[in-house]
């Protein structure tokens, strides 16, 4: 087997070294000071589960790797409509793109029988760039329960969960799943392969959806909202309101608000991805948390009103920051 990493940063690096470390042809396609660190030193994994250093090959051009037989994407989702000229190298006639992203996907409605099969969501994929760039046929969708962070260059700390669920659109059991599946079983990770990979998308958002735009609103950490009395309460409408919105597009979570509470307060005063996005001056990846939703409100005539609420302080807030950039 043969992986390319595009976009090896927190994530991306870490699933790269446990490839790495099950014996997979691994290349991680990163740059800056990071892609100097892992090209000089390797990945330096620091982990409860035992720290370890995996060398695979990396570099800032896909054209010197070549096709491969899986594309892990690790890249925010605001930046996969340009991301076409880093992938088409990287592609053969069965390159699968497997991407890890919040939210919903691009791919959200292909292959899903029902009224609104084969629906392009505007805000996650706008004039259709996203599917331009990443052919639907290609998509493997991963929901990511794992928490990491980029210590310093070269350097990834694993703060919690190893879970990486995938699965197909059309909800088939298909080989090229499995075989990803195994290796990264083999280098350490959980990698569930899922029949209705969507249930675990709502179950994620449910999360991010709130606490991602209220963290970077307030400034505070999951635990430091969850404390807040009026900010759960907040947290508490958002989810109610997704989960109204993913049943009219027919899936259910399945899980109680209380309990996704609860799980969110186990990571204590952990900054969400938006938050530190925030304090570094990047644009913040909303568009597939919370404007999606509230375009899926608007197909299905779902009630939103503290989504829409959210939605728009967040996206005046985004905007300013990409003006300023």
């Amino acid at each position: 087997m043969k992986v390319a990493v595009l976009g090896a940063g927190a994530i991306g690096a870490y699933v790269g070294a446990a490839l790495h470390r099950a014996g997979v042809e691994v290349h991680l396609i990163a740059r800056g000071q990071h892609l100097q660190a892992i090209r000089s030193a390797g990945v330096r994994v620091l982990t409860p589960r035992g720290d370890f250093v995996a060398h695979p090959h990396a570099t800032d051009d896909p054209a010197q790797v070549g096709p491969v037989d899986h594309v892990f994407l690790g890249l925010k989702a605001n930046s996969y409509a340009a991301s076409g000229p880093m992938i088409k190298p990287l592609l053969h006639g069965t390159t699968s793109i497997i991407a890890a992203q919040n939210g919903i996907p691009w791919w959200y409605f292909h292959g899903l029988k029902g009224p609104h099969e084969g629906y392009r969501i505007e805000s996650v994929d706008p004039g259709g760039a996203v599917t331009a760039a990443l052919p639907l046929h290609r998509a493997i969708g991963c929901v990511v329960y794992a928490a990491t962070e980029i210590e310093e260059p070269g350097v990834i700390r694993h703060l919690e969960g190893t879970r990486f669920s995938i699965g197909e659109p059309t909800g088939e059991l298909t080989v090229r799943c499995t075989a990803f599946s195994e290796a990264a079983v083999a280098g350490g990770l959980k990698c569930p392969v899922e029949r209705d990979l969507r249930r675990d998308v709502w179950i994620k958002l449910m999360g991010n959806i709130a606490f991602n735009p209220i963290s970077a609103l307030a400034r505070a950490t999951m635990a430091g909202i969850c404390r807040h009395d009026g900010a759960r309460e907040l947290v508490v409408a958002m989810m109610r309101e997704t989960v109204e919105v993913a049943r009219r597009v027919g899936c259910d979570p399945g899980i109680s608000i209380e309990r996704r509470l609860r799980g969110a307060e186990k990571a204590g005063e952990h900054k969400t991805s938006t938050l530190q996005d925030l304090e570094k001056g990047k644009p913040l990846e909303l568009d597939v948390l919370l404007a999606a939703v509230v375009e899926l409100a608007d197909l299905t005539g779902a009630d939103v009103p503290t989504l829409r609420a959210i939605h728009a302080v967040s996206d005046l807030l985004n905007e300013n920051l990409v003006r300023a950039v």
